[in-house]
């Protein structure tokens, strides 16, 4: 029923800024098209934050971001002019394509403190969609559908599961979906997709007989059919079609490792615009870049 159980390992990603690492992993790297999962927060943000805890402008191709808050707010920017708040059960879906790039700031924090707890993912997009034009867009918790039974409620962020589909638009069969679990409920795990995993983002839940703790993603077999709270629990439930091999460095996912070597060296030279509102700074590229990575 699991066939592999990934914890998250903490990582910086500047300014005392950690994140739970989750995927990619080195011996399960992705999850149907789902690349990258990191499990940020929960964190107490002081007033008057450093500006240095700040995601300042970056960039992305081959991928689409998307951004989930259990609580709090994160301010986006990005190259197409986009500026939008994401605050908890929204979505923020930015699909890179050829290239775009974008800056995350905790702009409430500074000013009055803030609590924040999400998941921010990367899709990686089919081989012949990965050069697409970058675009944005921002859903709105009345937007996302939502259910509740017998202890569950769920709320479904991407894709099509549970007899719903969500209103992002994706481009390659997959589902996301944020439960909230009361203890002793019982949740469905969708179906019908090669590649499916949960993630404990809170609480301890059971499959299987067997207990398991949150910061762990559970990589699911093909009989996984239900998950059993033990807690009060926050479960992701995520899955789709696999894409075939993917290699990142840094923030980029391609099918070609010479498409790889492309956006660092046009990142480097400065040929990526950076956002209208937030162009005054950005994150230079890593100093000694590492041969990119596989990931399938």
């Amino acid at each position: 029923m699991i066939e592999m159980i990934i914890e998250q390992r903490r990582r910086n990603l500047g300014g005392g800024f950690d994140v739970g690492r989750v995927l990619p992993f080195a011996k399960r790297r992705m999850v149907g098209p789902f690349i990258f999962f990191d499990h940020m927060g929960p964190l107490d943000l002081a007033p008057g934050l450093d500006r240095s805890m700040d995601i300042r402008p970056h960039p992305h191709i081959g991928l689409a971001t998307v951004t989930y808050l259990f609580a709090g707010e994160v301010m986006h920017r990005d190259s197409l002019g986009y500026e939008q708040a994401i605050r908890p059960q929204e979505v923020n879906w930015m699909t890179a394509g050829r290239g775009i790039t974008h800056s995350e700031r905790f702009e409430r924090a500074r000013v009055q403190g803030d609590h924040l707890h999400g998941i921010q993912a990367w899709v990686a997009l089919p081989t012949e969609l990965e050069e697409i034009a970058p675009s944005f867009s921002h859903h709105p918790e009345s937007e996302l559908p939502k259910w509740s039974d017998a202890g569950v409620n769920g709320q479904l962020i991407a894709g099509s599961a549970y007899g719903l589909t969500a209103g992002a638009k994706t481009h390659s069969p997959l589902f996301y979906a944020h439960l909230d679990m009361a203890p002793g409920a019982t949740a469905e795990i969708p179906g019908g997709h090669k590649e499916r995993a949960l993630y404990i983002a809170t609480g301890a839940v059971e499959l299987d007989g067997v207990r398991y703790e949150d910061g762990r993603m559970l990589v699911l077999g093909p009989t996984a059919s239900h998950v059993r709270a033990l807690a009060r629990s926050t479960v992701m439930v995520l899955g789709g079609e696999p894409l075939g091999e993917r290699f990142l460095y840094w923030n980029f996912v391609s099918s070609s490792k010479d498409r790889l070597a492309q956006a660092a060296s046009d990142w480097k030279a400065g040929r990526m615009k950076l956002p209208d509102a937030d162009d005054a700074e950005f994150i230079p590229l890593p100093e000694e870049p590492k041969p990119p990575s596989s990931a399938t």
